[in-house]
């Protein structure tokens, strides 16, 4: 009996214990970020705020003020604003689906760099995959549900 109670406890520690940072030789984090068709792949290292998407500077590839902010949500919500450098490389989706992407894969590095920011990333969902895909185009119609113009005569 007092074998399964030391499994039992052996478990509860281990479920318990704080999450170790997981990062690679150059001291950075990465995380997989999706949404619609848009996948990130994104490295986060400390530095001073810097981020580059496939190459260029965000303002460049982002031009739309709401994609920066969507970007930079993650570092505002968990205060770390300035703190860190992102690479990132995005492919597939339009604009809009590859912001959310990279949000996404931004969200996910930082809890493998710091493990205790998971608690306050996940009560802003920015955790969740956003599973909302686009609605395939039906036979007979002309968009997936916009039919076809009817006329009188």
């Amino acid at each position: 009996m007092t074998e399964a109670v030391e499994k039992v406890e052996e478990k509860v520690e281990a479920v318990a214990a704080p999450a170790e940072p997981k990062k690679d030789a150059q001291g950075r984090s990465y995380g997989t970020g999706r949404r619609k068709d848009a996948v990130a792949r994104v490295w986060v290292k400390p530095g001073s705020g810097k981020v580059t998407i496939n190459g260029r500077d965000q303002a460049v590839y982002f031009a739309r003020p709401t994609q920066r902010l969507l970007i930079n949500q993650p570092f505002i919500q968990t205060k770390r604003a300035g703190q860190f450098d992102v690479i990132c490389t995005v492919k597939g989706g339009g604009l809009s689906g590859q912001a959310g992407a990279v949000r996404h894969g931004i969200s996910r590095a930082l809890i493998q760099f710091e493990p205790e920011l998971r608690g306050s990333l996940k009560d802003a969902g920015m955790l969740t995959r956003d599973s909302r895909m686009v609605e395939r185009k039906k036979v007979g119609l002309h968009k997936a549900r916009r039919k076809k113009q009817w006329a009188k005569r």
